[in-house]
């Protein structure tokens, strides 16, 4: 039980304080779940990011799905972190919505949402450098496998979908 009330709790303060989306969550997803509650490895994590962008809806969520279901090895566990990580969106959005209604024109809620973008574009790429590690790089091929991928979708605007498919089919062949 006491489980499931750190879950509720770790996922919840995580959904609270994770501005900018999923991506921006991942650092704090990763020093709860591997280094302060060692609920997974760094292995398992790397794995875990790696499914949760190839299955449907936000990557924050199915991480927070995925780490409930490893913590405790329950589908239970899976939906209270599912729960904790949503529930402060939804009410936080619901309050801000309408306080921002009311306030439209007022230049401290307009500063601070300046602010908040910048904050945003730090917590992504603290997450880029996260994922940069021995268990994503494994090799010179994963190195060049990754810069084609970016080039691809920065430069060539190639669909990202079809840059990770052909990426993964290629990953199969090679390995």
């Amino acid at each position: 039980m006491v489980v499931y009330l750190q879950l509720f709790y770790t996922f919840f303060k995580i959904g609270l304080f994770g501005f900018g989306g999923g991506y921006a969550m991942l650092s704090m997803i990763q020093y709860e779940t591997v280094e302060h509650h060692s609920w997974i490895t760094q292995q398992q994590f790397t794995d875990m990011v790696a499914i949760s962008q190839i299955t449907p809806g936000p990557i924050g969520i199915n991480s927070a799905t995925y780490s409930g279901y490893l913590a405790t090895g329950s589908i239970i566990g899976a939906a209270v972190a599912t729960i904790a990580i949503m529930l402060p969106s939804f009410l936080v959005v619901a309050i801000l919505a309408r306080i921002m209604l009311h306030n439209k024109t007022n230049i401290y809620i307009n500063s601070v949402m300046k602010l908040l973008r910048i904050v945003v574009v730090g917590l992504i790429a603290a997450a880029a450098i996260l994922l940069m590690n021995k268990h994503n790089f494994t090799d010179y091929i994963s190195i060049i496998l990754f810069a084609i991928t970016f080039i691809a979708t920065k430069w060539l605007k190639i669909n990202p979908i079809m840059a990770i498919i052909a990426v993964a089919i290629l990953g199969l062949i090679i390995y």
